[in-house]
C-alpha cells in the first residue's frame, strides 16, 4: 500500500510561508495547547502514532517530492509559491529525516486547559517554515486528546454514582461499563483505530477491535485490552417475525449457555419481551446460567424506557437491596443502554436511577457515534501557535492578543491570546502550570524530547500511557 505523501500534508496556504516570514528569520518555536472546551482539563494521547506513522526516518523520497512538485504546479497554476528545493534540502543534507525537535508531556497525563501540551521548533536554520508547516498533520492530536479526555471523564461519572449506589466489590466492573461501539459511526479507519485506543485507556469494552491494534502497533500494548462478548443484532433477532421472537432467544441462551452474551430486545416490544419471554418463560434457566444475560433496549426515551425495564425484571427476577440501600438484580441479569447515550445523558441516566433506589452496577453503557465522532477541535478548543523566533540572530517572543466584539457590541479581550517566548510546563504544588523557560529554573520541565531530526527520542508503552490515565 502506497503511504500518503507527507509532503502534501498541509494546508496549501503555508506552502508561501517560507516567502512570508521575515526576512532574516531562522527559528520558528512553536506549543500546542488546549484554551478550554468542555472539560477543565485535557488527557494528552496520540502523538506517538502521528510521529510513528508519518514522521519518523525519512519522512519522504525524492520520488515523493517529484510527484509532490508537479501536483503543487498545479493547485496553485504559478510557479512561484512551492518550492521544491526547500524540501531538496532536507533530502539532500538529512536523507528526508526532518530537521525538527518535538517535545511533549508523557502521553495520557491529565493536564488543566490553557497550558502547553507539547512543543516543536526546527534544528537547522534553513528550515525555519518547517515549524508550523507541520502544524496541519501534527494539530490532528486533537482527536485521540479530546477521546480520551471525554472516555476519561465518563469514568469519573461513572465512579461517583458507583460509590453512592453499588455494593462494595463491584468496582472492579467499571473497567466494562462504557463500551466502544463507534467503529461504523467514524469518518474512517484511521478514526477508528486512533479514537478506539483512546478509549482504552479508560475502559476495556469495546466492539472496535482497530482501537486495539493501534495500541499494539504504535505503543507496544502487551495485551489486547478492547474485551466484548458474544451479543445479537437485529438481524438475528427479526427472522422469525414477531411471533417467533421468543424461539430466537432460547436459541441465543441454547448456543452460549454459559458466560456474559447480550441480546437486542426491541425489535417488536422491549416490555413484552422482558416481560413475557426473558421474565417469564425463560426465567429458571436465566437463573441457572453459570453467566450473565445482557438485555439490550435499542429505542426510544433512555430514562423512562431503562425505569419500566427495570421495573419489570425487578419484579420477575426479583432483586436484593446493598448495603447502601440501592436495589441490584441477580448476577445473572443486566442492561446495556447503547442508543441515544452521550456525556450529559450519562449522567442523567445514573441520577434517575438513583433518585429511583436502583444500583448503578445494574446497568452497562454502548457508546458510538457520540464517543468517536461528536466531537471536534473545539471541544477542548486545541491550537498550535508560534511563540518564540530568532530574528537576525535574535530571540523575540511571539504573541497574538486579539480583541472581539461580543453579541451585545462590547469589545472585550479574546480566548483566543497566545503565549509568548519559550516555554516549559512545570509542577507548582501539585498543580500543571506554563512559564517561560527562564522562570522557576529549580523546576523540571514536565514536556520531554520525544522526536529530533527524525529519530523518536523516548517511545512509551501503551500500559504506561494507561497509568498515568489512571492516575487521574
Amino acid at each position: 500500500m502506497k503511504r500518503e505523501n507527507l509532503i502534501l500534508l498541509a494546508d496549501a496556504y503555508k506552502y508561501a510561508h517560507h516567502k512570508f516570514y521575515y526576512p532574516g528569520t531562522t527559528q520558528i518555536y512553536s506549543y500546542l495547547e488546549s484554551r478550554g472546551g468542555m472539560f477543565d482539563e485535557t488527557i494528552f494521547f496520540g502523538l506517538q502514532y502521528f510521529l510513528k506513522e508519518y514522521l519518523q526516518g525519512p519522512a519522504f523520497t525524492q520520488q515523493e517530492l517529484d510527484e509532490a512538485d508537479d501536483f503543487l504546479q498545479q493547485v496553485f497554476g504559478r510557479d512561484d509559491v512551492f518550492d521544491k528545493s526547500k524540501f531538496q534540502y532536507i533530502l539532500d543534507k538529512y536523507n528526508g529525516n526532518l530537521p525538527v525537535k518535538i517535545k511533549a508531556v508523557a502521553e495520557g497525563t491529565a493536564v488543566p486547559t490553557s497550558n502547553a501540551l507539547m512543543t516543536i521548533e526546527n534544528t537547522d536554520p534553513e528550515c525555519y517554515w518547517l515549524t508550523n508547516f507541520l502544524e496541519t498533520l501534527l494539530m490532528q492530536v486533537w482527536y485521540p486528546c479530546t477521546v480520551a479526555t471525554l472516555s476519561n471523564q465518563i469514568r469519573k461519572v461513572v465512579t461517583q454514582y458507583y460509590t453512592e449506589t453499588a455494593t462494595e466489590g463491584a468496582e472492579a466492573g467499571i473497567d466494562f461499563v462504557l463500551n466502544d461501539f463507534g467503529f461504523r459511526g467514524v469518518s474512517s479507519v484511521e478514526s477508528a483505530k486512533i479514537g478506539g485506543a483512546a478509549h482504552l485507556l479508560s475502559f476495556s469494552g469495546s466492539d472496535n477491535s482497530a482501537g486495539s491494534g493501534m495500541a499494539i502497533n504504535y505503543y507496544a500494548a502487551q495485551n489486547v485490552y478492547g474485551l466484548s462478548v458474544p451479543a445479537t443484532e437485529h438481524s438475528i433477532c427479526t427472522l422469525l417475525g414477531r411471533e417467533g421472537e421468543v424461539e430466537i432467544f432460547k436459541h441465543v441462551l441454547k448456543t452460549f449457555p454459559s458466560g456474559t452474551i447480550a441480546c437486542v430486545s426491541d425489535s417488536f416490544n422491549i416490555f413484552k419481551a422482558c416481560e413475557e419471554y426473558w421474565g417469564t418463560e425463560l426465567r429458571d434457566e436465566i437463573l441457572n446460567r453459570k453467566g450473565t444475560l445482557v438485555i439490550r433496549p435499542d429505542s426510544g426515551d433512555p430514562i423512562m424506557t431503562l425505569l419500566k425495564i427495570f421495573e419489570i425484571l425487578f419484579d420477575k427476577f426479583g432483586c436484593t437491596v446493598n448495603a447502601k440501600g440501592y436495589k441490584v438484580l441477580p448476577p445473572q441479569v443486566r442492561v446495556i443502554q447503547g442508543d441515544g447515550v452521550n456525556y450529559v445523558e450519562i449522567q442523567n441516566i445514573y441520577k434517575a436511577l438513583k433518585e429511583n433506589g436502583i444500583s448503578a452496577e445494574n446497568l452497562v453503557l454502548g457508546m458510538g457515534g457520540a464517543l468517536l465522532q461528536k466531537v471536534d477541535r473545539d471541544t477542548q478548543k486545541f491550537a498550535l501557535k508560534c511563540s518564540s523566533a530568532v530574528i537576525d540572530g535574535k530571540e523575540v517572543a511571539v504573541e497574538k492578543n486579539p480583541t472581539e466584539m461580543d453579541a451585545n457590541g462590547n469589545i472585550t479581550p479574546s480566548f483566543k491570546k497566545s503565549k509568548g517566548g519559550r516555554l516549559k510546563l512545570v509542577k507548582i504544588d501539585g498543580i500543571f502550570k506554563t512559564v517561560n523557560q527562564h522562570e522557576h529554573l529549580e523546576l523540571a520541565d514536565e514536556m520531554h524530547t520525544v522526536f529530533e531530526n527524525g529519530k523518536l527520542i523516548d517511545t512509551i508503552t501503551f500500559e504506561q500511557v494507561k497509568a498515568n490515565a489512571n492516575a487521574n
